[in-house]
């Protein structure tokens, strides 16, 4: 089992920064491959970047790629998306997800365990 507990999320001007954070417990951290998706009302569940479990490997989402950065640290068993020039459409739910097996990174059924989501809302 694993527990995920996101923060960080909140209100930002078009072009400000935000870092989320996602913390983890119970299965060993450096075991497995985590994610950040988001979700808009209505629609599904967008990929946005995900880490190998060492954090020597990243994958991130054509749509936030030179913007978006995500990172891990496993001493402190948390995983980091750190956000730059935010635009108004970035305004959504992001969630972290955490793969123990395989599956394509991108693909959300590949992730076994979700955190609750935090909101990001970034105002023009």
């Amino acid at each position: 089992q694993v527990q995920l507990v996101e923060s960080g999320g909140g209100l930002v001007q078009a072009g400000g920064s935000l870092r989320l954070s996602c913390a983890a417990s119970g299965r060993t951290f450096s075991s497995y491959a985590m994610g950040w998706f988001r979700q808009a009302p209505g629609k599904e569940r967008e990929f946005v970047a995900a880490v190998n479990w060492s954090g020597g490997s990243t994958y991130t989402a054509d749509s936030v790629k030179g913007r978006f950065t995500i990172s891990r640290d496993n001493a402190q068993n948390t995983v980091y998306l750190q956000m730059n020039s935010l635009k108004p459409e970035d305004t959504v739910v992001y969630y972290c997800a955490a793969k123990t097996g395989r599956g394509t990174y991108y693909y959300t059924p590949s992730y076994d365990y979700w955190g609750q989501g935090t909101q990001v809302t970034v105002s023009s």
